[in-house]
């Protein structure tokens, strides 16, 4: 498979405080990669490079190239896009309109798409077709996550990285979410996951990496992560509850 995005031996500091401590991913063409790990980890930090909001020492490539200077422009232009954990809506906006904006940059290149794209997202969450004319603020918390994947998916994404997609979300809309997550994969999406929920990112994931105090400390298939003693033992309620891969 044709590698879309990989960080080799990137590392964040925000100031002093080293984040993230010499990381390399990478995601390729349709598939599906999660970062799990603790809270404060660095998982948050590394779409945050990844995408380029913010600085990073190491080696970003698209496509097998180097990036000179990654910014949000260039990520967005390449076929990249995010949806951050606070989801970050137009809240006196409509649904509809919000979507619409999604859709923007690829109206700024010249294709007319958007009302054809919302009618897609339409069908991927039909619930957003039933609270089209709705404003964003007067949505349920699951909704909202529905609107803020959807919105993204407007700018038709190559690789679309999620930042806690199950945040603050009650069980049944979590199925729900990880559902249309599964879902992309078939609509030639790669996704970049980021998440608390190890048991449900790994269910659907093909490849995981373990982020422990900005470092990557374990990586592997996601069918066999989910079975391994330590993960099982560290993140999905069995053993020590919080324990670290990295402490003996």
């Amino acid at each position: 498979m044709t590698t879309i995005l990989e960080l080799d031996q990137c590392s964040v500091f925000y100031g002093d405080v080293q984040a993230v401590d010499r990381a390399s991913l990478q995601i390729a063409a349709g598939e599906i990669v999660t970062v799990i790990g603790p809270n404060g980890a660095g998982k948050s930090t590394l779409l945050g490079a990844a995408i380029g909001l913010l600085n990073s020492r190491g080696t970003i490539r698209l496509d097998g190239k180097a990036v000179a200077r990654p910014s949000v422009e260039i990520m967005v232009a390449a076929g990249l896009g995010l949806v951050p954990e606070k989801r970050e809506l137009f809240a006196d906006m409509s649904v509809a309109d919000n979507l619409l904006l999604g859709g923007f940059s690829r109206w700024r290149r010249g294709q007319r798409d958007q009302r054809a794209r919302r009618d897609d997202v339409f069908d991927i969450f039909p619930k957003l077709r039933e609270r089209s004319a709705q404003t964003a603020a007067t949505l349920s918390g699951g909704e909202r996550q529905m609107l803020a994947i959807g919105r993204a998916l407007m700018a038709s994404p190559r690789l679309l990285m999620l930042d806690e997609p199950s945040l603050g979300l009650a069980p049944l809309i979590v199925r729900e979410v990880f559902r249309v997550i599964a879902s992309l994969r078939q609509m030639g999406v790669a996704v970049l996951l980021v998440e608390q929920n190890a048991r449900a990112a790994l269910q659907v994931a093909d490849r995981a990496y373990v982020l422990e105090t900005g470092t990557v400390v374990l990586s592997g298939a996601a069918s066999e992560l989910l079975h391994d003693k330590r993960i099982v033992e560290s993140y999905l309620g069995v053993g020590g509850k919080g324990s670290s891969l990295t402490t003996p």
